[in-house]
């Protein structure tokens, strides 16, 4: 089966077709600028051959039909008929407490993911324009919501509730749900088929641009840094990760500043860039380090203090520790982050070697001594084909 995984955003449209015979990729693009001047579609086919189309996308349901046409070519296309198309995945980012595990879409699911726009303000409706879309022009093949919250939902209430009344939790769904969950599951289930590490105490760093780690017991997630919003956690690209809440309230009434637009600092203005003042960019943040810039020094200092941080917490939370895995961009691509994270860990049996940490890039492998009592793991992340897998499951006959 052909199964095509789609991620809206609200001015984007990201799309990979997967052949689930062998797993692997038939093509891959990104439609930009929806619904903004200049829009423009990129499509990967072949094995590395491009095709771009510079076209008006007045809204995801163009910018669907577009995909297909590219899809679809006698040139640059890879199928030709849409009946091709085994099924749809869609990722979505919050399905609340009501949807806790992927499922094929139908009209409350969509009610849901509705429902839960208050929760995922910019990704929930985007996710939802690109399932109307992809039904309005693919109205007879399955879709399957893949949800980014689904795989922390097995947390235990000591982890996902928040010290504040009750009634804020049952009345609005406020507590701790996580994100990156795709990422987190695909992870948690390669590492789990690891000899020696079936049974075992994980800490999982998705490291990018957003970050998150997830405390993981037999391959289910006992806890995880993101909240009720992905602002919750480390130190990010942008995102400021954990403060006392009152520096909003703060900030709000000696700036004069709305509540809205201090978040939308937290969110946007803060983390690596606000702290280095030069990027939100680890790799631009290492060269100013290299340059002398103190600045960029404390903000990689910030950085890797926050993620160990985490990694001891649920070492205490698990009662105990197995092995580390790194993935993302930033966990998957730069050995001085990895490295300063495990700097310091060696009371937990942490012992990485410095020869293989530095040769990895991109590629799966363990770069902890032999001697080490802890594993520490580079998994490159695929979230598509987490989602493929669960679209086949759910849609084959």
């Amino acid at each position: 089966m052909k199964i095509l995984i789609i991620n809206a955003g609200s001015s984007s449209l990201k799309y990979q077709m997967i052949d689930m015979q062998d797993e692997s990729i038939i093509c891959k693009g990104l439609v930009e600028r929806i619904g903004i001047e200049g829009g423009k579609l990129t499509h990967q086919y072949g094995g590395g051959k491009k095709y771009t189309l510079e076209s008006p996308m007045k809204d995801h349901t163009v910018a669907m039909k577009a995909v297909l046409e590219a899809l679809l070519h006698p040139e640059h296309g890879v199928i030709k008929s849409i009946d091709e198309i085994g099924a749809v995945g869609h990722r979505v980012l919050h399905g609340g407490e009501k949807l806790t595990k992927s499922v094929v879409i139908d009209q409350y699911v969509m009610d849901v993911i509705e429902e839960n726009i208050p929760l995922g303000p910019l990704h929930n409706p985007a996710n939802l324009m690109g399932i109307k879309a992809c039904r309005e022009v693919m109205p007879e093949t399955p879709m399957v919501a893949v949800f980014d919250t689904a795989f922390h939902q097995t947390m235990p209430p000591k982890a996902y509730l928040y010290g504040i009344p009750l009634k804020y939790y049952k009345n609005l769904g406020i507590r701790r749900y996580g994100f990156h969950g795709t990422s987190h599951r695909y992870i948690a289930g390669v590492i789990t088929q690891k000899p020696g590490l079936e049974k075992s105490r994980v800490v999982i760093c998705h490291l990018g641009n957003g970050s998150s780690l997830s405390a993981c017991v037999d391959g289910k997630c006992v806890d995880t840094s993101m909240g009720l919003t992905p602002l919750e956690g480390v130190l990010m690209g942008t995102r400021s990760g954990s403060l006392d809440p009152a520096v909003v309230q703060f900030i709000s009434e000696r700036e004069n500043m709305t509540a809205t637009e201090v978040v939308n600092m937290l969110n946007k203005q803060s983390g690596l860039l606000a702290l280095s003042e030069r990027s939100s960019d680890m790799r631009d943040v290492y060269v100013g380090a290299e340059e002398g810039d103190e600045k960029c020094k404390v903000t990689l200092d910030v950085w890797a203090y926050g993620v160990k941080k985490y990694v001891g917490a649920y070492a205490a939370a698990m009662g105990g520790l197995d092995a580390i895995v790194f993935t993302a961009g930033i966990g998957e691509n730069d050995y001085r982050s990895r490295a300063s994270v495990c700097e310091g860990l060696e009371f937990l049996g942490v012992e990485i070697d410095q020869d293989k940490n530095k040769t990895l890039r991109g590629a799966e492998g363990l770069i902890s001594k032999d001697t080490s009592k802890v594993q520490v793991w580079v998994i490159p992340t695929n979230e598509e084909l987490a989602i493929a897998r669960d679209t086949l499951s759910l849609t084959q006959k």
